[in-house]
C-alpha cells in the first residue's frame, strides 16, 4: 500500500491497477470513500484505460484485425503498473506497452497516473504519452466510490449530488442486458441543478451525461451540509453510479463511453475516442475536494 498524509488527510494507493482506495480526516478519522465490501462490489476507485465502459461483443476493430479487451480496460487490473516517483505529496504510477498488451490494444503507449494531495484536495492526473510511430486511440476516466451516507443516522435520501449550475441534461439508458449504450434518454434531476439520491435510482444501470454544463458535482447532506465536491473541467463526460441499495455513490469523470447498440465496432469511430498524434502526450485531471466541516 502507498500513502500520502497531511495535516488534513490520509490517502492509500493500491499497487494493483494503482487505485485510489482510502480517503480518511486526520482528525476526526471519517472514511470518505467506500469500503469495497466484495459482497456488494468490491472496487474503491478503478482508473479506466484504454476504454470506458463495454464494447459490443467485447472487441472492436482496427486496421481489419479484431481485438478484445475487459470492461473499462485493463489497467483496473494490472500487476504492472508501478510507483516510479513519490514525493511528499505525490504518487506516481507507471504502465507501458508490452508484448502482451499489444495483443489487445496494438499501440506503444505509456500511461501515467499521478495523485498529488494539497490541502483538503486530491488531484488524480492522467497522462498518455504515445510512443508509437502512428496515433493511438483511447479512453480515459475516473471511477470513485465514496460512502453515502456518510454519518450514522442518515439514511441514502438523505443525500443530493448538487452541480453548480442549472441543468437540463438527460441521462442516456443503458441497454442492461448488454451494457451498452441505446438511443434512448429520460430526465434524472429532481431540481434544476440537484439529483436526489435513493435506493432504486440505479436500477437501470448508471446515470449517463454527455451534455452537462457543470464542471463539478458535490455530494451534500440534507442535514450535514456538502459532504465533498469532484471537479472535472477535462472531462466531457459524466457516470453516476452505484449497485442498487447499496451505500455508495460512484461519480465518474470520462474522456469517453460505452459502445452503442448501433455500433461499427471501429475503434477510429468510437464516440468519445481520444486520436493522440505520434510523439505527443495527452494530460487530463480530475479533482476530489473533501468539505472542511467533516475533516474535525
Amino acid at each position: 500500500m502507498y500513502k500520502l498524509s497531511n495535516s488534513l488527510l490520509n490517502i492509500a494507493v493500491k499497487p494493483k491497477g494503482a487505485e485510489l482506495c482510502q480517503i480518511n480526516a486526520v482528525k476526526n478519522k471519517n472514511q470518505f470513500m467506500w469500503h469495497a465490501d466484495p459482497k456488494v462490489w468490491a472496487s474503491y476507485a478503478p482508473n479506466l484505460f484504454p476504454i470506458i465502459g463495454c464494447l459490443k461483443d467485447d472487441k472492436y476493430l482496427f486496421e481489419g484485425k479484431t481485438y478484445h479487451i475487459p470492461k473499462h480496460g485493463f489497467v483496473r487490473h494490472s500487476e504492472e503498473i508501478k510507483l516510479i516517483s513519490q514525493t511528499e505529496n505525490s504518487l506516481t504510477f507507471s504502465l507501458k506497452f508490452n508484448d502482451a498488451l499489444l495483443k489487445i490494444f496494438p499501440f506503444k503507449f505509456e500511461f501515467i497516473l499521478t495523485y498529488t494531495l494539497i490541502g483538503n484536495t486530491l488531484e488524480v492526473n492522467h497522462t498518455v504519452k504515445n510512443l508509437d510511430n502512428q496515433s493511438i486511440y483511447f479512453s480515459v476516466g475516473g471511477h470513485p466510490a465514496f460512502k453515502c451516507p456518510l454519518h450514522k443516522n442518515e439514511k441514502y435520501t438523505d443525500y443530493n449530488l448538487v452541480f453548480e449550475t442549472e441543468e437540463s441534461a438527460q441521462t442516456y439508458l443503458l441497454n442492461t442486458d448488454n451494457g451498452l449504450v441505446t438511443g434512448t434518454t429520460k430526465p434524472a434531476f429532481n431540481t434544476k441543478n440537484s439529483i436526489n439520491l435513493k435506493p432504486n435510482l440505479f436500477n437501470d444501470d448508471a446515470l449517463i451525461f454527455k451534455d452537462l454544463k457543470s464542471r463539478k458535482v458535490a455530494l451534500v447532506s440534507k442535514t450535514k451540509g456538502e459532504i465533498l465536491n469532484v471537479s472535472f473541467k477535462d472531462f466531457n463526460y459524466l457516470g453516476i453510479w452505484a449497485k442498487p441499495n447499496a451505500p455508495y455513490v460512484c461519480l465518474e469523470p470520462w474522456l469517453g463511453i460505452a459502445d452503442h447498440e448501433n455500433t461499427t465496432q471501429d475503434l477510429k469511430k468510437k464516440e468519445g475516442i481520444i486520436n493522440l498524434p505520434e510523439n505527443q502526450t495527452f494530460t487530463a485531471s480530475y479533482y476530489i475536494q473533501i468539505h472542511e466541516r467533516h475533516l474535525g
